[in-house]
């Protein structure tokens, strides 16, 4: 039995042109700046980005602590929304680490922070608040459907900050989807931000790693935090060479992880008592409600996944799935048939 694994799309191997690139990897001493594969794919994260400069990071959770050490002091307050991945899946490491306080405004569905809310929650000068830092989006928003936020919405958000003295963080750990989703460059899309990060570890399939990209006085600043985190590494060629590979060869095929999202929603939805917002599927993250008449989420994951489908429970009546490299059109057809049999099964027990 072949397994479907929708679980997340960090489970994707490295393809053989990544493997052959580790094993024949040049490399020196990154914490001296001497691993000349390191220095080749900051640069090249740098460009992609439209940013001066760029710094290689263990993870995206690693890249987007980096940023906010280097934007806050402790005590100084972040705004962000309350469906960010900052927020809910970071382990509060902005408080914990940097002592930085977040200040919450809503997320739309389509992954937004409304601006007139922004605005509203920026602190005034007085002794008694927190000052207000800086404003951390995301693109695209994972638990808002996986939606690409384009650059319009971005050219908003940066001027409000800059009207406000404040640092515009873009966490972009999928912001190359975003821009194939959307057809316009990942630079566009990070124009107006101080700093953004994209993850290699995800779509692009690399093993490990994140860019943390920004001007070329904010990144010396961010190396200096990366190393105060344990994140200064040795001989991480052997990453890095990995991660030139996806950004030679893995952007543009992402379009196939959207294509394939939405074949599985268009399928899914057709299936009594699960729904979804076809509309909302736009990138390669398929959000999925399950009705009373079936097992709740825990379970249909559990009966879906001894079928060979893997899929993530995100609350009682919420399942998610992510297609990515190694997911082929067959492989969603194969997922929609175990959905509808374990469904089929399901529903006749209520």
């Amino acid at each position: 039995m072949r397994r479907i694994d929708l679980r997340s799309d960090t489970v994707t191997l490295p393809t053989e042109s990544m493997r052959r690139a580790i094993a024949e990897a040049d490399v020196g001493d990154d914490v001296f700046r001497e691993d000349p594969t390191v220095n080749r794919l900051e640069e090249r994260a740098a460009e992609l980005l439209g940013k001066e400069a760029a710094l290689f990071v263990v993870s995206g959770t690693m890249a987007n602590l980096v940023c906010e050490l280097t934007h806050c002091g402790r005590g100084d307050e972040m705004i962000l929304g309350d469906q960010s991945h900052i927020l809910h899946y970071e382990q509060g490491g902005c408080a914990a680490l940097g002592g930085i306080h977040p200040r919450t405004v809503r997320n739309l569905p389509d992954g937004t922070l409304p601006l007139d809310e922004v605005e509203a929650v920026v602190r005034e000068d007085n002794v008694h608040f927190p000052r207000t830092r800086l404003v951390a989006v995301e693109n695209t928003h994972n638990r808002c459907n996986g939606m690409p936020v384009d650059a319009g919405y971005m050219a908003k958000i940066g001027a409000l900050a800059r009207r406000f003295g404040l640092k515009l963080h873009v966490d972009g750990a999928r912001i190359f989807n975003a821009a194939v989703s959307l057809g316009v460059s990942a630079a566009d899309l990070a124009a107006d931000a101080d700093s953004v990060v994209f993850c290699l570890s995800k779509g692009l399939s690399a093993p490990a790693g994140a860019l943390v990209c920004g001007s070329e006085a904010f990144i010396t600043e961010a190396r200096r935090n990366r190393k105060v985190v344990g994140g200064g590494m040795r001989q991480a060629g052997v990453l890095g060479a990995a991660g030139l590979v996806a950004l030679d060869e893995m952007i543009e095929r992402l379009s196939e992880d959207h294509e394939n999202a939405r074949r599985l929603a268009e399928g899914l939805v057709e299936i009594p008592g699960v729904m979804i917002d076809v509309s909302f599927v736009r990138t390669n993250i398929v959000f999925m409600d399950v009705a009373e008449t079936l097992p709740a989420a825990p379970e249909l994951a559990s009966r879906l996944s001894a079928e060979g489908l893997l899929i993530l429970p995100l609350g009682p009546r919420k399942l998610r799935a992510v297609t990515h490299y190694g997911i082929t059109r067959d492989d969603i057809d194969g997922a929609l048939a175990v959905f509808q049999r374990v469904c089929k099964a399901g529903a006749h027990e209520f």
